[in-house]
């Protein structure tokens, strides 16, 4: 059944593609500010960097796909902005390949096991 959405408090989601050694310090950043909540996903893929040429067994051979983590938050919209500062902090090295992220509007968020929804449901 389609329902309406309430009014809530607009929220943001937050995806963020990183290197995988940096997911503790992200975690803990996103804590810091008061953030519990999140969902780590194992990603392979990349960017402008193209992947690498390795050689295995004398064979030289290209790897293009590259691992990653992919973390998603949903958070307050007044919040949203001091989590993309500390997912930028966390997660840079300087280098290629840092990852990228990508923040975006969301409706509405159900509990399902309680049925709340909105901000409550987060």
């Amino acid at each position: 059944m389609h329902r309406a959405p309430r009014d809530t408090e607009p929220m943001k989601k937050i995806e963020a593609i990183i290197k995988p050694f940096k997911l503790d310090e992200v975690k803990d950043a996103l804590h810091e500010i008061g953030l519990q909540g999140l969902t780590v996903v194992e990603a392979k893929g990349f960017g402008r960097q193209k992947g690498h040429t390795e050689l295995y067994r004398g064979a030289e051979y290209v790897v293009d796909f590259l691992p990653k983590v992919k973390i998603e938050v949903i958070c307050s919209d007044d919040l949203a902005e001091r989590a993309v500062e500390a997912i930028t902090a966390a997660a840079r090295t300087g280098r290629i390949g840092d990852g990228k992220i990508f923040i975006t509007d969301v409706q509405d968020v159900v509990r399902i096991r309680t049925g709340e929804r909105g901000e409550e449901a987060v």
